[in-house]
């Protein structure tokens, strides 16, 4: 296999979240009011959002039969509903960037007070050198790797419960506003009750295989980046680190392990490129293509003259928003992939520091002594 794609055994990656996750409860436990009470807060603000999201589709429908009727009348007394909710909507969307970045600032200050105290306690850094690769640069990971590994969940967990919240509601638009469509095959009349459903569970099912066969190197491909990114910066900090003499006599291989550090940072900054362009051709083809994909369903019924042109409007707009908390995967992939990478690098500090902690243990000179 070539070294691009060359990836952690399955058993690593699960030791590696199994610590993280460790390392994160100890944190909750010690922290359990405040976390529960902000955790509550935030699960508010997506309900509440949602709520302005329901009503905001179901403005949509009113509108636009008010217009399809010229009823002028109408049309002011939904412009008038429409401000209020829009205050509203974005009232709730700085209060939830506020309780987010809270909540991240939080989970993160706890991480790297626990991981640093790991680190610092009876100087275990000055023997971090002497251990298996897979501990390198911990100042990376201490600075850039706890602050992605904590930042990421919160965002990404806010989004599936409000991806499936959504779904939830939302099906109900598509149900029996959708309604059934009645379908020829081999001159037999087919009635497909609820369709839109069916139809958004299928489209959503696809574009998530698809962005999972495009992006399944990912992970890997940034765990390596950010390992050269961190190599590099140790290749440069080693012109500093040693005395002058001793520096003058070293330089040469200084010199070289610097630039070999550069290259190899290009060299997966490319394949990062790469990864990115098809996981973005799928995600941006996925924003094009859902709504249109939508109008098409819809379509048949309004010129059948079964649906109006508001609801033929609500519900391609609520199959938009259910295609959108369906594909929580396609949306999230790159971050997910970032999230792992960095959550397994702390994780390997941890791992290499309760190796240290552990021979501490054993040689420690027993009370008899």
């Amino acid at each position: 296999m070539d070294a691009v794609h060359a990836v952690t055994p399955a058993v690593d990656r699960h030791k590696l979240s199994a610590r993280f996750w460790q390392a994160t409860f100890l944190i909750w436990r010690n922290n359990s009011g405040r976390a529960t009470g902000l955790a509550l807060f935030l699960v508010a603000l997506v309900v509440l959002q949602l709520a302005v999201q329901v009503l905001l589709n179901l403005w949509n429908r009113n509108f636009f039969d008010a217009l399809a009727r010229r009823n002028a009348h109408d049309l002011w007394i939904q412009i008038e509903i429409f401000f209020p909710l829009a205050a509203a909507a974005i009232a709730l969307s700085a209060v939830s960037v506020w309780g987010r970045m809270t909540a991240q600032r939080g989970w993160r200050e706890a991480m790297s007070r626990y991981v640093i105290g790991k680190w610092l306690d009876h100087s275990r850094f000055r023997r971090l050198n002497h251990l298996t690769k897979g501990s390198e640069n911990p100042e990376y990971r201490i600075a850039v790797d706890v602050r992605i590994a904590t930042d990421a969940p919160v965002d990404m967990a806010l989004a599936m419960l409000s991806s499936a919240l959504t779904a939830v509601t939302f099906f109900g638009v598509l149900w029996t506003i959708g309604g059934s469509i009645d379908v020829v095959v081999f001159d037999r009349t087919v009635t497909i009750p609820g369709y839109l459903v069916f139809g958004v569970i299928a489209y959503s099912g696809v574009m998530a295989a698809i962005m999972i066969f495009f992006g399944h190197y990912l992970t890997n491909v940034i765990d390596q980046k950010n390992q050269s990114e961190a190599e590099l910066r140790a290749a440069v900090d080693a012109f500093r680190a040693e005395p002058e003499q001793r520096a003058i006599s070293s330089s040469t291989d200084k010199r070289n392990a610097l630039w070999l550090g550069l290259q190899t940072v290009l060299l997966w900054w490319r394949e990062y490129a790469w990864q990115l362009a098809t996981t973005t051709i799928v995600s941006y083809g996925n924003v094009l293509l859902a709504p249109t994909i939508a109008w098409i369903l819809c379509v048949p019924k309004y010129l059948s003259g079964t649906m109006s042109l508001g609801e033929l409007t609500q519900t391609a707009a609520a199959f938009v928003v259910v295609q959108t908390a369906f594909n929580w995967l396609v949306d999230n992939y790159q971050r997910l992939a970032e999230w792992r990478s960095s959550a397994h690098r702390v994780a390997t500090l941890l791992l290499a520091l309760d190796e240290i902690e552990a021979k501490e243990r054993t040689e420690a000179p027993s009370p008899s002594q």
